[in-house]
């Protein structure tokens, strides 16, 4: 649907040359119905002389390019248009070199411009064709444009210094600078390839009129020392998450990080994903080592989320997360090498009745800790949203044994339980069972094990379920079936799939 308004601003827009004329004519409530409707068709000269012009204090992408009364088009769930970014970025810093060059005159009346916020854009970490924009992208755009910005003001101040040099300049107070500047709300993702660009950046952040300030941080591929750099440039107020991925920091490392990341006041998610945490190796100084790490989280009072997947932490949950202050609600835990101790701890824990995500996968859920996880399941029935078990050797016995705790979840909307050894009667068990649950929307299953051209060793491993060959036209028939069933229970609202890219997760700040 598209209002009458919003029809007659794409107009004003695909007019180009007559809509950059009327700016200074139209009121200051249709900038933002234009700004959608220039953004919409790529009307990138009528978008940089609107976000030049802009007539309130914030520019809020995600509030401008949201579903609204003039355009159910949500444009903030697609992917981000470079062009139109890039657009947005230049118009705020042609805004800022008009007040550097000129700084006696002043904004005009309309021009207020104060904070630009991009975070919220819709971004799943990969490029998306030369048309779309990756958070990778923006991060360098942005830092890019705040070097510029900072080293034209270094240049203006200078010529201003000059103009004032003369025989009583000594005596003459020099006329104050107009304190125009934008602050740019964003999220940064930084790697080795980037980080020098970035830190620049950071690092002009307390004196230029073009600073960032960011939301959600994640580094990747960065060494303990580069991270710490950019770290301590962060504000501390503002940083709502910290992802390092990949990073290779172990316990000694993340001994050294943590601390500058629990001045964050007001963390909620923390991410230590692929850390090369191995606690099944002792060595000396790990229990110190250990210790610390937990008074570290401990220091987080406004954690909710925290992602220790693909440390092996046999054992030593209750350790880690015993001097959290509060309960979290999400907990990812992929991979972890758990034993029935760390399950046993989580179900009796504060956390069990809070959690909203929890995910499992990669751990041999159909052996010893089958029953400890039936327990947790159990307590979280009440609040839990989210639930990955992939790759957790489950057949269909272990699954018909979990079902009853699962059938509890009544508030599940997201299911995934690929890699599994499950049959199509499984699947089928799995999904009768399961269609209860008003709030289910998605499933992501196996290729069921009936559907494999070769026969499988038994119990294969994910491996095996991962490289081996599917036989096609008996998978098509199956999934045909469960569409069926799906429709047979009303419930063809529900997605059922085998694609673990085409649909995203849920993130934790949007459950």
């Amino acid at each position: 649907m598209r209002s009458l308004v919003f029809l007659c601003a794409q107009r004003l827009a695909g007019q180009q040359g007559a809509a950059r004329a009327a700016l200074r004519l139209l009121p200051a409530e249709l900038y933002p119905v234009l700004f959608k409707a220039a953004f919409a068709d790529e009307r990138t000269l009528v978008l940089r002389d609107l976000v030049r012009a802009w007539p309130f204090p914030v520019l809020s992408l995600r509030q401008l390019l949201r579903r609204c009364r003039h355009c159910d088009r949500p444009l903030l769930r697609e992917q981000p248009s470079r062009l139109c970014l890039q657009t947005v970025i230049l118009g705020v810093v042609a805004f800022l070199s008009d007040a550097l060059e000129h700084p006696h005159r002043g904004p005009s009346k309309r021009q207020c411009l104060q904070v630009l916020d991009m975070t919220g854009l819709q971004d799943d970490g990969a490029e998306h064709g030369p048309e779309s924009m990756s958070l990778w992208s923006r991060t360098v755009t942005l830092a890019k444009a705040c070097i510029d910005v900072s080293r034209h003001q270094s240049k203006c101040i200078e010529r201003a210094s000059k103009r004032r040099k003369g025989p009583y300049s000594s005596l003459v107070a020099p006329p104050p600078p107009w304190p125009v500047s934008v602050e740019v709300r964003v999220d940064l993702f930084v790697n080795s390839t980037s980080y020098g660009v970035l830190r620049d950046a950071l690092q002009s952040n307390a004196h230029s009129a073009l600073r960032l300030k960011c939301r959600d941080f994640r580094a990747e591929e960065l060494s303990v020392a580069s991270t710490v750099g950019l770290l301590e440039f962060l504000d501390p107020a503002s940083v709502r998450q910290v992802d390092l991925r990949f990073n290779n920091l172990g316990l000694s490392g993340l001994g050294v990080v943590l601390p500058h990341v629990a001045k964050f006041t007001n963390l909620v998610s923390l991410k230590l994903p692929y850390s090369n945490i191995d606690v099944r190796r002792p060595s000396a100084g790990m229990e110190g080592s250990l210790r610390f790490f937990a008074a570290q989280l401990g220091r987080l009072s406004c954690l909710k989320e925290l992602n220790l997947g693909s440390s092996r932490l046999s054992g030593k949950l209750r350790q880690l997360l015993g001097d959290l202050q509060g309960p979290l609600e999400s907990l990812e835990l992929a991979f972890c090498y758990l034993l029935p101790t760390d399950l046993s701890y989580l179900s009796q824990s504060l956390h069990a009745l809070a959690l909203k995500k929890l995910d499992l996968s990669g751990n041999n859920l159909s052996d010893s800790l089958l029953q400890p996880f039936q327990h947790l399941l159990g307590k979280a029935s009440s609040s839990l949203l989210h639930l990955d078990i992939m790759e957790c050797r489950l057949t269909d016995a272990h699954l018909e044994a979990l079902l009853p705790a699962l059938c509890r979840c009544s508030r599940l909307r997201y299911l995934g339980v690929f890699g599994n050894p499950l049959s199509t009667r499984g699947l089928k068990n799995l999904l009768q069972r399961t269609a209860a649950l008003p709030d289910l929307q998605l499933v992501v299953y196996p290729y069921p094990v009936d559907c494999y051209a070769e026969d499988l060793p038994w119990p294969p491993s994910s491996s095996r379920l991962w490289s081996g060959a599917v036989d096609e036209e008996q998978f098509s028939r199956v999934s045909a079936e469960l569409q069926q069933m799906l429709s047979s229970c009303r419930r063809a609202d529900a997605v059922w799939t085998t694609n673990l890219c085409r649909h995203s997760t849920l993130d934790y700040f949007s459950l």
